[in-house]
């Protein structure tokens, strides 16, 4: 898929690999320097995406925090934000959650296909729903988004999704950000789950650049040649 959208997968984790404990209140893996790290990777994208579980438990935001970036963008003729973009197979969404109500950018759902109607129902003009096959594939979404003039597909999280667009070999770049801490609990969510995997002994994933950024270390990996750095 040489015209898919390019895809940045971002992501930070423990240095045991979770990206949160076992129950609330949610783990603060990032500093400041990570978070504008990624605000910066922000501004440069068009579209976000993030899981259905990541929405209904993290409730975020996902705007452009720097004014200076949203202005740059609007003076761009962009939105302020890119497009939000998440995906659920049950429709288990709050209309009044961050993800819907913050920001003057489109929200874009995507389903299977037999439960468009209903989450139409349910979100109403809070975003547009999108139906693809028995159940979404990320081959499709990706395409999808590209037949909408996303270039630039940011990905969040959680760890199912980024679990999903490694598996079917669709990043193009991964930034890894390691916390300076471990968790240390089997029971809290890891990172990147169980999968047959493009990258493995026998093919090792390019390191393209490593750095500190505060007290924390990013990796940030070229997975495609598409990858400037590949």
């Amino acid at each position: 898929m040489i015209d898919r959208p390019y895809v940045i997968l971002n992501a930070a984790m423990s240095i045991d690999g979770y990206l949160d404990t076992a129950t609330p209140p949610r783990l603060a893996l990032s500093n400041a320097e990570d978070f504008d790290r990624v605000d910066e990777i922000r501004a440069h994208s068009d579209a976000i995406l993030v899981g259905a579980r990541t929405v209904r438990l993290d409730n975020p935001r996902l705007l452009v925090r720097s004014e200076e970036r949203r202005s740059r963008r609007e003076a761009e003729g962009l939105p302020p934000s890119p497009w939000k973009v998440t995906v659920t197979s049950t429709g288990d969404l709050d209309p009044r959650s961050q993800f819907f109500i913050s920001g003057n950018t489109t929200k874009l759902v995507y389903c299977p296909r037999s439960a468009a109607r209903s989450i139409r129902d349910r979100l109403g003009d809070r975003a547009t729903v999108v139906g693809l096959g028995d159940e979404v594939d990320m081959a499709e979404l990706v395409g999808e988004l590209g037949d909408r003039g996303v270039r630039t597909l940011l990905v969040e999280g959680g760890g199912s999704m980024i679990t999903q667009f490694l598996v079917s070999d669709l990043v193009d770049e991964f930034q890894l950000a390691i916390a300076p801490f471990f968790v240390g609990d089997p029971r809290a969510p890891r990172l990147i789950g169980d999968g047959r995997f493009p990258w493995n002994p026998d093919r090792h994933a390019p390191l393209a650049e490593s750095r500190r950024v505060g007290d924390m270390v990013l990796l940030r990996y070229a997975l495609s040649e598409r990858c400037a750095d590949s």
